[in-house]
């Protein structure tokens, strides 16, 4: 799929799910207690997340993501009308991969992390990694932003783009 096939709210949610991982393809979240008495088992096809990643931690990653783009699961993840719950819904089918927004969260992911791991760590004062709530803000596709409605100073214009005296 080419990048420019991609809609802006498919495109949001791949950035936004990329932004919320702080954590490079390597690196290990920090594990989260979960609820007293909830274990969720190992996932069965992480293809981005690191492939240690416990059950716990994808969930409490998955709860993260959630807030910062301000979705459910079921925007990522496939109803199985095979499997009731006990509320009498169909659960989640957690692997299947047939929604296209789960194909956009991936690559969002994978996104994050090369921005993260190429760019912002090569910035000694660059301080907090992007993450999908830097352009979501708690929002499934972030507001587009023009830079006519912010008022223009002197001070915002880099050095090397100002014109040179006498020329």
């Amino acid at each position: 799929m080419k990048p420019s096939s991609i809609s802006l709210p498919a495109l949001s949610v791949v950035l936004a799910t990329a932004a919320i991982c702080a954590f490079g393809q390597n690196a290990q979240p920090a594990a989260a207690p979960s609820p007293a008495g909830h274990h969720h088992p190992a996932p069965t096809n992480l293809k981005v997340l690191p492939k240690d990643m416990t059950g716990d931690q994808v969930h409490d990653l998955m709860h993260d993501w959630e807030a910062e783009l301000g979705v459910t699961c079921k925007t990522c993840h496939a109803a199985n009308p095979k499997d009731i719950g006990p509320n009498g819904r169909p659960r989640l089918n957690y692997a299947d991969d047939s929604r296209e927004e789960k194909r956009t969260a991936r690559l969002m992911y994978q996104m994050l992390d090369t921005i993260n791991g190429n760019y912002i760590a090569k910035i000694d004062s660059s301080g907090l990694p992007v993450t999908c709530g830097t352009c979501h803000q708690g929002h499934l596709s972030p507001e587009p932003y023009s830079a006519e409605d912010r008022p223009r100073t002197h001070a915002s214009v880099p050095a090397a783009s100002k014109p040179a005296a006498g020329r």
